[in-house]
């Protein structure tokens, strides 16, 4: 059966699941789009990860994995979804040392998380795409800072206010509170912050 490769589309809160996260991993060679929920632990550090901008003042759980892998010349070469049961999704870690391959048995949010880390291709069955699959229309597709569904998302009114207030301030002093919102590990804010940031760029 042959692999189909995936990559990131984004990352958006789930209505679905109180306190979860939707990821969304989209298939490279055509439309078809593989939402998959996972903790809001898992969602942060799969979004800090992604966004360089963003340095944790401490090492998360991944980055431990990633630092002690390093140390020990443990390279993860890919990850595969390679199962589907009742909702869940099984996946597998094919790691290197040595010219010797395992292959890790583990949960998908994690080995998302890792090979986001050691830029390792995602891969999946067609089987697995046909069951859980969902097509994309081109003028439905987002980018990785949108939500899945306007509707199925809104956004309060203390977010709004925040938004307000980086509005009004300068690029200094955003910088100096990004700086502040990453070494209290508030990575929700800094992600707010940086997007501010990012517009006047």
């Amino acid at each position: 059966m042959s692999l189909i490769k995936l990559t990131i589309k984004g990352i958006s809160y789930s209505q679905t699941q109180s306190g979860a996260y939707a990821l969304v991993l989209s298939e490279i060679e055509g439309t078809r789009t593989l939402p998959i929920i996972i903790g809001a632990f898992e969602a942060q550090s799969i979004a800090i990860a992604l966004e360089k901008e963003i340095r944790p003042p401490r090492p998360l759980t991944h980055d431990l994995f990633k630092t002690f892998a390093d140390r020990f010349s443990i390279n993860i070469k890919q990850v595969i979804i390679h199962k589907l049961v009742d909702g869940v999704f099984f996946s597998s870690l094919l790691s290197e040392r040595d010219g010797v391959e395992e292959v890790i048995d583990t949960r998908t949010s994690d080995a998302i998380a890792l090979a986001v880390r050691f830029q390792a291709p995602i891969y999946t069955y067609e089987n697995i795409l046909d069951k859980a699959g969902i097509y994309l229309k081109l003028d439905e597709e987002f980018s990785e800072e949108e939500v899945l569904d306007e509707d199925e998302f809104e956004l309060t009114f203390e977010e709004e206010v925040e938004e307000d207030t980086y509005s009004q301030m300068s690029l200094t002093e955003l910088h100096d509170e990004l700086n502040d919102a990453v070494s209290n590990e508030d990575y929700e804010m800094a992600a707010k912050i940086r997007d501010e940031i990012s517009k006047r760029s």
